[in-house]
């Protein structure tokens, strides 16, 4: 495996190669074998930070925990909130904020702050002849011309080599709580999903799992911001889902850094919102429950367990609830 630490040399290798180029940046998807690889990790550090502009400038290298770190010592983050998909897919290696925009990575706050290409405001990369090519800005403003910012996010690598990426940064909010409802059925819980997003208390987490941390459904639901704001839209969410049983909330704070801790007292809760987006796109499935002694060998034995049933298991129950999802439409 070749290993660059320019953009210079990147370029170089790039307009000399004569064959398809293998990229990896953290090798955290397994895509590809090392054999043959480059690696683009060496290209790395912060080259810009601004917290009152909420603009951050990285090499494609860099770790996102590198990245997330920076951000938090001045109370900000990523608003698209980058899952780690080294939990499910059980690989190796250091996710890198590359690798995160070529995949498009975000997370369950996606349908309220976007994705990861919603955030991006500039990038530069080494095109297929070795070219390096700047989009975009290192500030929030219009730009005119083809928008090559979003098109390079979720390419995989097809378009470019990634070099450098420039993000709007939001402030980390105040608090947060998580709204539980117990035993729901899946119509019955995607009913209640519903009425609270489309509700106008700022819904940014919302997920059912079929089978929760303790064996029995759970649907969540996640408010974030300002405490008094966030007391006030609990109290309207909650008397909102009144009619679907009773709403526990659980108060999140605590648990932010859940994924930095990993011991055996972790609640169960900041770990799923790291693990597990996968219920916000393709598949219904958290494990959103806290437990006070949330074993994290078991967390990812379940959210596998889950993952695999959603996606490979029989999926008659599935049709069954569209089907009636459509029927109640039509009626109403």
């Amino acid at each position: 495996m070749s290993t660059i630490k320019t953009e210079a040399e990147l370029a170089q290798y790039v307009a000399a190669a004569t064959d398809p180029i293998r990229v990896i940046g953290g090798g955290t998807r397994g895509i590809v074998g090392m054999d043959g690889a480059l690696s683009v990790a060496g290209i790395s550090g912060v080259e810009l930070y601004e917290p009152g502009a909420l603009t951050l400038v990285v090499k494609a290298g860099t770790p996102v925990a590198e990245v997330e770190t920076l951000l938090a010592k001045s109370g900000q983050r990523l608003p698209f909130e980058p899952m780690d998909h080294r939990v499910l897919t059980g690989q190796g290696g250091t996710p890198t904020v590359g690798g995160m925009v070529a995949a498009n990575v975000s997370g369950p706050r996606r349908f309220q702050a976007g994705a990861c290409r919603d955030s991006l405001i500039g990038v530069r990369f080494a095109d297929g002849r070795g070219q390096v090519i700047r989009n975009g800005g290192r500030v929030m403003k219009n730009v005119t011309g083809y928008d090559l910012v979003k098109l390079m996010a979720g390419s995989f690598g097809t378009l470019g080599i990634l070099t450098e990426v420039a993000f709007k940064v939001l402030p980390m909010p105040e608090t947060g709580v998580t709204l539980i409802l117990r035993g729901l059925d899946d119509v019955t819980a995607i009913a209640a999903l519903s009425r609270a997003l489309g509700s106008p208390f700022e819904v940014n987490g919302a997920t059912h799992a079929p089978v929760g941390m303790g064996g029995a459904p759970e649907t969540l639901l996640r408010l974030e911001g300002f405490a008094g704001s966030v007391a006030y839209r609990t109290d309207k969410l909650r008397a909102l889902l009144a009619d679907f049983g009773a709403v526990e909330v659980v108060d999140d704070t605590a648990t932010h850094d859940a994924i930095a801790l990993p011991d055996e007292n972790t609640t169960c809760l900041g770990l799923a919102n790291q693990f597990i987006n996968a219920s916000a796109t393709f598949a219904n499935f958290d494990l959103g429950a806290p437990a006070p002694a949330c074993n994290l060998a078991e967390t990812v034995a379940e959210a596998m367990r889950q993952a695999v049933n959603k996606m490979f298991g029989d999926i008659a129950p599935t049709v069954e609830v569209v089907e009636e999802l459509s029927a109640n439409a039509l009626a109403g």
